[in-house]
This record gives C-alpha cells, sequence and structure tokens, in this order.
C-alpha cells in the first residue's frame, strides 16, 4: 500500500480504513505477541482508533477530534505524511515478490512452500545494513511526528523506553525478523561489525537508503547510520535477551499462523521479508495514533 499518489496524499483515516485484517503481515505480528503481550491490537478503522485513544463515546467530541487530526495531516509543513512516506518506503523497497495474493489470503495459515523458489536469502552484510537503515528509517519518522529538530537520536533513544502498542510491536518486529531470525543472538555484534567498513557505495546498493537518504538530517550518511545504530544497540540487545528471544522461538510462534516447512531460518526470515509490510502497517497505525493525541489536546 502507499500512502502517496502522484499529486494528493492518501487521507490517513483512509489509510487506516484499508489496512488488512487478515494476511501474512497480521499473522506475523500476532505471532509476536509472546515478546510483547497484549502490546498491539490491529486497528484498521480510524473511528475506532478514535475512539481507542480518546477513551471517549461522544460522538459530537471524536467528530472535532478527527476534523482536526484530518486537518493536522494534510498540512504539509506538518511531519506527519513525510513519516508516512518513510514507512510506505521501507516494505516497498524492499520487495523481492508481489505480495498481494498473500494480504489478500483469509484462510488461517499462509503457505511458505509456494514461494520457496521466489526467496533469495540476504547475504549478512546486506541482512546487516538492512537492519541498520530500517531502525535510521525509525528515527527519521520518529523526527518528523514529534517535529524534533536536528538529528534527533538522542530524542529517540529516550523515547524508546515509553515505546508501546504500535511502535512497540514495530520495534520488536525489527529485532525479531530482521536481526534475531537471519542473523542469529549475536545479531547487534555482527550489525556493528558490518557498519564498522561500512560505505556510502554499501549504502547506496539498499533499496530503502535510497528512497529515505533525503530525509537524513545530516550531510555525513554514513555516520548518522553508525550513530543511529551505537545509541540504539543496548536497547536491541537488552530487548532480545530480557524476552529470551531465539530463532527457533520466532519460528515456532510464527507456525502457529503461517505454514512453515523448512527449517532453514534464513529462508523464513526472507520470506517474512517480502511477505510481509509490517513497517508499513505499524507505522500508519502509530501516525495515526499520535496525531489524534494531539488533535485531542487541541479541541
Amino acid at each position: 500500500m502507499f500512502g502517496f499518489g502522484e499529486d494528493k496524499p492518501t487521507s490517513i483515516d483512509t489509510l487506516i480504513d484499508t489496512l488488512p485484517t487478515t494476511g501474512a503481515t497480521v499473522y506475523a505480528l500476532k505471532a509476536l505477541d509472546f515478546v510483547v503481550p497484549g502490546e498491539w491490537e490491529n486497528v484498521t478503522r480510524f473511528d475506532d482508533m478514535l475512539k481507542k485513544v480518546t477513551g471517549e463515546t461522544d460522538a459530537a467530541f471524536l467528530a472535532k477530534v478527527k476534523q482536526r487530526t484530518l486537518a493536522l495531516y494534510n498540512d504539509s509543513a506538518e511531519g506527519y505524511q513525510t513519516a508516512v512516506k518513510i514507512y510506505g518506503w521501507v516494505d516497498t523497497s524492499d520487495k523481492m515478490l508481489g505480495a498481494a495474493a498473500l494480504a489478500n489470503k483469509v484462510a488461517e495459515s499462509v503457505s511458505f512452500l509456494s514461494f520457496m523458489d521466489k526467496i533469495t536469502p540476504k547475504a549478512d552484510n546486506a541482512q546487516a545494513i538492512d537492519l541498520a537503515v530500517k531502525l535510521v528509517a525509525e528515527v527519521v519518522a520518529f523526527t518528523k511526528v514529534n517535529g524534533i529538530p536536528g538529528d534527533g537520536i538522542s530524542d529517540f533513544v529516550k523515547a524508546l523506553a515509553e515505546y508501546d502498542g504500535e511502535s512497540k510491536i514495530r520495534m520488536a518486529a525489527l529485532v525479531c525478523f530482521d536481526g534475531v531470525l537471519p542473523l542469529g543472538p549475536d545479531f547487534v555484534a555482527k550489525v556493528g561489525q558490518v557498519l564498522g567498513g561500512l560505505s556510502m557505495d554499501s549504502l547506496n546498493d539498499n533499496a530503502i537508503f535510497q528512497k529515505i537518504s533525503g530525509f537524513i538530517p545530516v550531510g555525513d550518511k554514513v555516520g548518522y547510520v553508525r550513530q543511529s545504530f551505537d545509541a540504539t544497540k543496548s536497547w536491541m540487545s537488552d530487548f532480545a535477551t530480557k524476552n529470551n528471544i531465539s530463532a527457533d522461538k520466532i519460528k515456532t510462534q510464527l507456525s502457529s499462523y503461517i505454514e512453515i516447512a523448512d527449517d532453514k531460518l534464513d529462508y523464513v526470515a526472507g520470506f517474512i521479508d517480502v511477505a510481509t509490510n509490517y513497517y508499513e502497517h505499524t507505522g500508519y497505525q502509530a501516525v495515526a495514533a499520535r496525531l489524534i493525541e494531539r488533535a485531542v489536546n487541541e479541541v
């Protein structure tokens, strides 16, 4: 799903209303409930999100909040539209196959085997850079949503401790699906090693970086990628350790929702990479929630 067309951005209420209620992305995120139990609810109607975030049911009040929410989002001087772009680019730039068929499936499981011949797992170096760039996308989107000037890295690290709901499940998915599953329990060390030799050429080879580089708020893009990772690596490592996350445990949980009959964890990670859009899905939900919170304070 693209949040933006050629001429006019899709409204935030429409983006939420068109999120899927089933399919590979939803199943994969549900599988992570063992990591962050009860954190994520798949709200796919904007009016339901209004009620959830505000805790109100008064129709007149909710109408005012909705009107203010849409006005804030449509104001191009705000950063919400840019955040939506970034969240969408993270997934759409990283696809190796069209996943529309998966997204539209309503069966209780999605066959993994039928997509095996279309999946090529990333080399460890490419996977490490991919994780780092996705993390940068999260930092930049965070600064846009919260109107934070400068590089925003220190503000982001402070906010991580308070992440919940859609934002927390997204970071859990980053650690699980882009870290532990393809790279193993020492994924933080592996990514750090790769970033130690990172070059601009390597970054330019990354499809996500090609899209988001213009929004990185410093000239030294390589340095910003390294700094973003260095500032958050302790959080990611602690998160994985405290929650006892392992590749086998992730696969077992995924198997409750998605038919996985292969033991090659890098192929499972590749399947999740190409068949889901968890960044976009939870990113849109998070932007909508932050918008509604602000609108309530302004109504």
